[in-house]
C-alpha cells in the first residue's frame, strides 16, 4: 500500500494512473479537491478497489494520522501543493499554508508513523517529496543546467515556499532519520493539465478564437516534461533512490515559450483547421509578469547515471500527443474552466492587455 497526497491534480493523478497501470500495489488518495484538483481525472479508475480516495487536507494531522494508522502504508509519495505563479504573486498566503505549513504537519504525522514501526518497516519506509526546478531561481541563456548542487535562489512566492518545503524534508532526514526523497522536476505538460497553464490555456483560448496572450518578448526559456516521463522517473525513485537524496528530473527539451505556443498552433492548423488563417494570427504579446525567470534547464544526470532513467518522449512526440489528447476531451476541459476558473483569468489577464 502506498499514500499519495494530491493524486486528484495535474502530475498527481498521471501518477496514481500510471502506478496502477503498472504497480499490483493498492494507492490511497488523498487530496482537498480545491481548485486544480478534480476527480475526474480519475474517472477510469473510479471503480478500482486498489484505488482508495480520500477527500481531505495533508495539514489535518488527526485525519492522516488516522490513514497511516489504518492503511499502514510503505511509501507516502507527496505531491499536495499550490503551484501557480502567477497566483502566488496574487495571493501569497495559500501557498505559504499548503506548502510550508501543511508540509510540515504531514511530515510531523509521518515522523510519528515512522518511530511506531519496528526496525524492518523503519528501514522500508519512504517518504517521497515532488519539488520543482523553480527553486534554483533563474539561469542565464548560457550557464550550465541546474543539478543537485545548485544553490536555492527562489524568484517568486511560489518557488520559496517550495524551497521551505524541501529545506523542511532535509531536516527531518538529517535530525529524525526520516527516510525521505526528494525530486525537483522542470516544467510538466500533458493530459489533465489545469488550463490556466501556458499550453493547455494556449490550447483552449485558440479553438475558442480568443487571443493567446504570450509574457513579455515571449523568449523564457523552459525544460518540457512529459507527465508520464515524470511518473516514471518517481517510480524509478521510489524503487532505487537512495534515502536522504535529491534527483533533478528534467526533459532534455529547452524551448522558448514563443517556440511552444507557435507549435501548438501548428498542430492545431493542422488537426483542427480553421475557415481561413492560421491560430499563430490570435497571438497577442502582453506585459511580463513581476520578477519572470528567464530560464530554467534540468540536469538529469545524476538520475539517468544511478537509476538508469531518461525521458521517452521528445517534445516533438510529446507535444503532439497532448494536443490531441485536449482535441479528444473537450468535455474535460469545458468541466474544468468554470467560473471561478474564469473570474481567474480575466484578474490575471485584464492588466497585462
Amino acid at each position: 500500500m502506498i499514500l499519495v497526497t494530491g493524486g486528484a491534480g495535474f502530475i498527481g493523478s498521471n501518477f496514481v494512473l500510471d502506478w496502477l497501470a503498472h504497480c499490483d500495489e493498492p494507492v490511497v488518495n488523498l487530496d482537498k479537491l480545491t481548485y486544480a484538483g478534480n476527480l475526474a481525472n480519475l474517472h477510469s479508475v473510479a471503480d478500482n478497489p486498489s484505488h482508495i480516495f480520500v477527500r481531505g487536507d495533508i495539514g489535518d494531522s488527526g485525519l492522516v494520522n488516522g490513514l497511516l494508522a489504518q492503511h499502514r502504508p510503505r511509501a507516502i509519495i507527496n505531491f499536495a501543493a499550490e503551484s501557480h505563479v502567477d497566483r502566488s504573486i496574487h495571493g501569497p498566503s495559500d501557498f505559504i499554508q499548503t506548502n510550508i505549513v501543511c508540509t510540515f504537519n504531514l511530515l510531523e504525522s509521518v515522523r510519528a508513523y515512522h518511530a511506531g514501526l519496528d526496525e524492518q518497516g523503519k528501514l522500508a519506509l519512504r517518504f517521497l517529496h515532488v519539488s520543482t526546478d523553480e527553486v534554483y531561481g533563474s539561469l542565464g541563456k548560457q550557464d550550465p543546467a541546474f543539478n543537485e548542487r545548485n544553490q536555492y535562489a527562489p524568484n517568486s512566492p511560489y518557488s520559496a515556499s517550495k524551497a521551505a518545503s524541501d529545506h523542511l524534508v532535509r531536516a527531518y532526514h538529517h535530525t529524525y532519520g526520516l527516510p525521505v526523497l526528494t525530486t525537483n522536476c522542470s516544467n510538466n505538460y500533458g493530459p489533465y493539465h489545469f488550463p490556466e497553464k501556458l499550453i493547455p490555456l494556449v490550447i483552449r483560448n485558440a479553438l475558442a478564437g480568443k487571443s493567446l496572450p504570450v509574457y513579455g518578448d515571449g523568449q523564457q526559456i523552459r525544460d518540457w516534461l512529459y507527465v508520464v516521463d515524470h511518473c516514471r522517473a518517481i517510480r524509478a525513485v521510489l524503487d532505487a533512490g537512495r534515502p536522504g537524496e535529491t534527483y533533478n528530473v528534467g526533459g532534455n527539451n529547452e524551448k522558448r515559450n514563443i517556440e511552444v505556443v507557435r507549435t501548438i498552433c501548428a498542430l492545431l492548423d493542422a488537426y483542427a483547421p480553421k475557415a481561413s488563417g492560421s491560430y499563430a494570427d490570435q497571438i497577442e504579446f502582453v506585459k511580463d509578469r513581476p520578477g519572470h525567470d528567464v530560464r530554467y534547464a534540468i540536469d538529469a544526470t545524476k538520475i539517468q547515471a544511478e537509476l538508469g532513467w531518461f525521458p521517452q518522449e521528445s517534445f516533438d512526440s510529446g507535444i503532439d500527443k497532448t494536443v490531441r489528447w485536449y482535441l479528444d476531451n473537450q468535455q474535460w476541459v469545458e468541466q474544468v474552466a468554470d467560473g471561478s476558473y474564469r473570474e481567474w483569468i480575466d484578474s490575471n489577464y485584464k492588466e497585462r492587455q
